[in-house]
């Protein structure tokens, strides 16, 4: 039986045997113990399931991870240490030295770095295209070397969205899989994979985890995209591995296994980016009121947005669920319900005047953090983004005035009220 979401939610991917604990476990040990070496070879083998190190995999984990892809609709999940870890794994799993990615340029800050800058000094080149191009301009950015296409559903902090079946289009033309991070709208707002995506990645801090508690991300595997009928650019995939004893992943764990087996058996083994079990049990108490928590977000989100939109102080307003946004359009299709809480507006008077509101704020916290269920808010400019010059915070759509909110769980009529006062100080 296929369950809706808030039963995936609070069910997904832990079913205790009799007299089992009803709560996932937190299996909190470095280390497995076998009977025979032949057992525990069989695993560095590849051969059977199961554990012999935390650095690669540990059960509550797993478990976790079986969750979120039981929400995106993905045949495979893992956890990462984070959000940066899981966009890291998910691309550098399919390109290495000479390759070459194209993402879209309104991404969060953190990750147009990893990708510019130092997954340029592995070798790895990144076109960047706005997420407005049109399809031709798209089809020109890619290369006989491009080996994966990059955006996220709805941007960190720009609040773009993306066009996913455009990008899934011009990915699978040129024989590649669209990778997107889906932190924002989370699988109870959209499900890129429906919408032709092929890998889905996490910061599951936000929402996912929901109260601040935990670092963490995840990866998810559609189970959609064809390795083998692609050989020649992912001969990671599709040769011989010796480092496992010459496993072709794509042969030996198909479609639906594939991505995720070579993630955590090569990347997770040498990189070690492990969520720990601790965080991985928290990170499930926060997914089992997601489907509760979110579409509180969106109304606060949603209320503090139309409140904006008529202050004179303020330039503009960014927020799909208001009709006259740029995005609404598209918002409106690929998340019905709302996206996130989160919203993105620039007051007149630049640097100077983000600082003094943001000062004069008294229940909203000023913090590098969003999708909390405490209101936070930043400037861009002067964090998040502060490696980017102005160039590349205006191809980002995120100017230097920008104030970034995220609307928590706490009353609309307060966080309007602080929000007030703020402009009134």
């Amino acid at each position: 039986m296929e369950y809706k979401t808030g039963t995936k939610c609070v069910q997904a991917g832990y079913t205790p045997g009799n007299g089992e604990p009803r709560q996932i476990p937190i299996i909190q040990s470095t280390t497995f113990k076998y009977d025979t070496s032949e057992d525990m070879g069989k695993l560095f083998d590849l051969e059977a399931s199961g554990y012999f190190y935390t650095r690669l995999q540990n059960p509550t984990n797993d478990f976790v991870a079986a969750k979120i892809a039981a929400l995106e609709g993905g045949t495979a999940g893992m956890l990462t240490s984070s959000g940066q870890a899981a966009n890291f794994f998910s691309l550098f799993n399919i390109c290495s030295c000479g390759d070459h990615i194209v993402s879209s340029s309104s991404i969060y800050g953190g990750t147009f770095n990893l990708i510019s800058v130092t997954m340029a000094k592995m070798g790895i080149e990144t076109t960047f295209v706005s997420p407005d191009c049109t399809e031709e301009e798209l089809n020109a950015a890619f290369r006989e070397n491009t080996k994966a296409v990059f955006g996220e559903t709805i941007a960190n902090p720009a609040l773009t969205v993306l066009d996913i079946e455009k990008f899934a289009k011009a990915a699978h033309s040129h024989g590649v899989p669209l990778i997107v991070d889906n932190t924002f709208p989370t699988p109870v707002n959209c499900r890129p994979i429906e919408w032709g995506a092929d890998i889905v990645t996490h910061s599951t801090t936000k929402y996912m985890d929901g109260h601040g508690a935990a670092v963490g991300g995840a990866i998810v595997d559609s189970g959609k995209f064809d390795w083998l009928a692609h050989a020649d650019k992912f001969r990671g995939l599709c040769t011989p591995d010796e480092s496992y004893h010459g496993i072709t992943y794509a042969e030996k764990f198909g479609m639906g296994g594939a991505f995720i087996t070579k993630c955590t058996a090569q990347l997770m083994r040498d990189f070690g980016s492990i969520q720990s079990p601790q965080n991985a049990f928290l990170l499930n108490l926060g997914l089992e009121s997601m489907h509760v928590r979110m579409p509180k977000h969106v109304e606060n989100g949603q209320a503090v947005a139309e409140f904006l939109q008529g202050r004179s102080e303020v330039e503009f307003v960014s927020y799909p669920g208001l009709s006259g946004d740029k995005y609404h359009e598209l918002a409106k299709k690929y998340m019905p319900n709302g996206g996130c809480g989160v919203v993105s507006f620039e007051l007149r008077g630049g640097r100077a005047a983000a600082e003094r509101f943001m000062k004069n704020l008294k229940l909203c916290a000023i913090e590098t953090h969003v999708a909390d269920a405490r209101s936070c808010c930043l400037n861009p400019a002067t964090s998040t983004h502060r490696q980017m010059t102005d160039e590349q915070l205006k191809e980002a759509g995120i100017p230097a005035g920008l104030i970034r909110i995220s609307c928590g769980l706490e009353d609309k009529a307060d966080l309007i009220a602080d929000l007030e006062q703020a402009f009134r100080d």
